[in-house]
């Protein structure tokens, strides 16, 4: 069944289409993303988003839109669209009459007797897109104008009217190149037709960002034309436009790259295909490095999404080649042996943690001597860092064996979120999914230093588990409330009810036993479980936000305290199968059919960060995540290979 089906009806309506958005990436940083449109909505949106070299770790927008006019008998139709302060101008999409997703984002436009194609397409591992204009219809001789706008910034930022802006156009083959700014490289515009640029730098002001003003962010931005081009175009003629950094490529070979590429692409017509295409999006290759970028389209390469993604995104596909990259260059990243949980920083009590568990799915794909030969280093090496005295980021290992991780103003967990610098959920002290790791963690590399005859490590750290176990049995677990403690701190234990309980429940080493695992389980399907994912915190709490929006500080307040996570779903489907067996297989299919129904609506063919937490869990954040994505493909293998083998 054909799941990326639009309602052709609906498109003209700006409620319908400016609420979907598209991803579409070079597997190089780069990314193209807007609205089904072309309407952009969040400062993040353009046509060419990309790092300007391949040691940067931000994108920039380069091209932010590019404009087309038809004209036919002396009359022009804008098929454009923008956001200006109360008004949308010019209304091109009241000539849409259809948008396609797959296999590239298409546009069909209808002005009057004209119907013509518009088809955006990324070069893969270049920094380059191709536009392709096809007439398919046409009563009289026509011509196409395209308005390239230019922004030239970071993606975080916006660009004002300034008089730096150089915007001068640079006559090339085919075409012309710009350079608003010293430090950027050339962005090369070329048409592989015979047309006429006319040079005619202009601000153009006060472009609108819907999506940012609802966030509570700056929201009006003003852009740079150089200049339009315009050239006759025949019925059933293609034309394309190149948009490349860095280089000036040949004009009578892009069609041909055109159609090459088009031919690499897959057919994103059912839920499986769209899903694993989103996976690969995450997975970016930078210099000497394969790194998993967090989410689209404001996230970067982040430490914990990528050890708990890798294998998900790579595995469920056969990629284990890419697998192996993604975590040699993590390794690489190290640390004083620590795991960086974002670019250049290191305080995280749980990055370096997740890295064990990533190795044991791993080691099903290439065997424990692989890993022991390629990763036991650094496993032993993380271990030893969290033993010593010498860290200063707040993380101790106390004589009870739990790892203790506190500082002030600072949030050490994966509940991160901040309000004027003050941490939303701080957690300061034993947290329960640390120890649970800790207690994998070392669980795990004693049975690969047994198995290989590293007698030293084995010696050092054999009694750790029994001690690990009892204190963390004594200190989280509640059996009168029958689930375990969030964290422990000076004031006591914490025992609202969250989903990290999970994660100790479902690990390979699980520091719980099956009685205790059912007990999480029910407490979970009682307060935290949708079919949307896992919530963060329990309905009944007095600190539970249901919805998620508005300003930064509102959603910082909701982003951990009720929203659901479409990730701790592969460890609830873990613990259930530990305990239920093939039991769980019919719940745990219809969980992974109701994602099916998102794939229209916020980002398309993608799974968003997180949903509220209350029905009808409306999806919020970034509209793709590397572990949301990753997740419902884990949950499908999950149940090949285990409820379907004992079914």
């Amino acid at each position: 069944m054909e799941i990326l089906k639009f309602d052709k009806n609906k498109l003209t309506n700006l409620e319908y289409s400016l609420t979907r958005e598209f991803i579409s990436t070079n597997r190089a940083g780069g990314y193209m993303s807007t609205t089904t449109t072309c309407c952009n909505t969040r400062k993040y949106h353009g046509l060419m988003v990309c790092p300007i070299d391949n040691n940067d770790s931000q994108n920039y927008v380069l091209l932010s839109s590019l404009d087309e006019t038809i004209i036919q008998q002396g009359q022009s139709f804008n098929l454009a669209i923008h956001s200006f302060p109360n008004a949308f101008e010019p209304k091109g999409h009241k000539y849409i009459t259809n948008f396609d997703y797959t296999p590239t984002p298409t546009i069909i436009y209808r002005v009057g007797g004209v119907i013509l194609k518009k088809e955006l397409l990324w070069l893969h591992s270049k920094q380059r897109l191709l536009v392709r204009y096809t007439l398919i219809e046409a009563t009289s001789a026509t011509k196409l104008r395209l308005r390239p706008f230019l922004a030239f910034r970071g993606i975080h930022s916006l660009s004002s009217a300034n008089m730096e802006a150089n915007g001068v156009s640079t006559p090339i083959n085919g075409g012309v190149k710009c350079k608003l700014y010293s430090g950027f490289p050339y962005l090369h515009l070329q048409i592989n037709k015979n047309n006429n640029f006319y040079s005619a730098p202009e601000w153009y002001y006060d472009f609108e960002y819907v999506k940012e003003k609802e966030r509570g962010y700056e929201y009006s931005e003003d852009l740079l034309t150089t200049g339009v081009f315009e050239f006759d175009i025949k019925k059933g003629e293609s034309v394309i436009i190149s948009c490349s950094l860095n280089d000036e490529p040949d004009t009578t070979l892009f069609e041909g790259e055109f159609n090459n590429e088009l031919s690499r692409r897959s057919e994103k017509t059912e839920f499986w295909s769209c899903l694993r295409h989103s996976a690969r999006q995450f997975i970016v290759k930078k210099a000497d490095k394969t790194v998993v970028i967090a989410g689209y389209p404001w996230f970067e390469r982040r430490g914990r999404d990528a050890m708990i993604a890798a294998n998900w995104l790579t595995l469920t596909q056969g990629r284990e080649d890419l697998c192996l990259d993604i975590f040699t260059s993590i390794v690489s990243m190290m640390h004083d042996g620590r795991i960086p949980c974002f670019v250049g920083k290191y305080e995280s009590a749980d990055t370096s943690l997740w890295f064990f568990n990533a190795m044991q799915q791993f080691e099903k794909s290439i065997g424990s001597e692989v890993v022991w030969k390629t990763f036991g280093k650094p496993m032993i090496t993380i271990i030893e860092a969290y033993s010593t005295k010498l860290r200063d980021d707040g993380i101790e290992l106390h004589k009870n064996g739990l790892i203790w991780a506190s500082k002030e103003n600072t949030a050490l967990t994966w509940m991160d979120m901040y309000i004027d610098g003050v941490p939303v959920t701080p957690r300061a002290g034993y947290a329960i999914e640390i120890n649970a790791m800790w207690y994998n963690a070392i669980c795990y590399t004693l049975s690969l230093a047994e198995k290989f005859g590293d007698n030293k490590f084995v010696e050092q750290w054999k009694d750790h588990p029994a001690k690990i176990k009892q204190s963390y049995h004594e200190i989280f677990w509640n059996e009168e409330k029958g689930y375990y403690a969030d964290y422990v701190g000076h004031e006591g234990a914490n025992l609202q009810i969250r989903p990290n309980q999970l994660i100790g429940c479902a690990l390979p080493f699980s520091v719980s036993n099956q009685r205790e695992i059912k007990k999480v389980i029910d407490t979970v399907n009682k307060y935290l479980f949708t079919n949307k994912g896992i919530r963060t915190l329990a309905p009944n709490d007095v600190q539970y936000k249901g919805d998620y929006g508005g300003d930064v500080n509102k959603r910082a307040k909701e982003h951990h305290q009720g929203c659901t996570r479409a990730w701790f779903l592969p460890y609830y489907f873990a613990a259930n199968i530990a305990v239920y067996g093939k039991a769980f297989k019919t719940q745990a299919n219809e969980l992974i059919e109701a994602f099916e129904g998102d794939f229209l609506d916020y980002g398309i063919g993608t799974v968003s960060e997180l949903c509220a937490g209350n029905p009808p869990h409306k999806p919020g954040g970034a509209i793709s995540q590397a572990i949301s994505v990753g997740a419902i493909l884990r949950m499908k293998e999950m149940l090949s290979q285990r409820i379907v083998a004992e079914s």
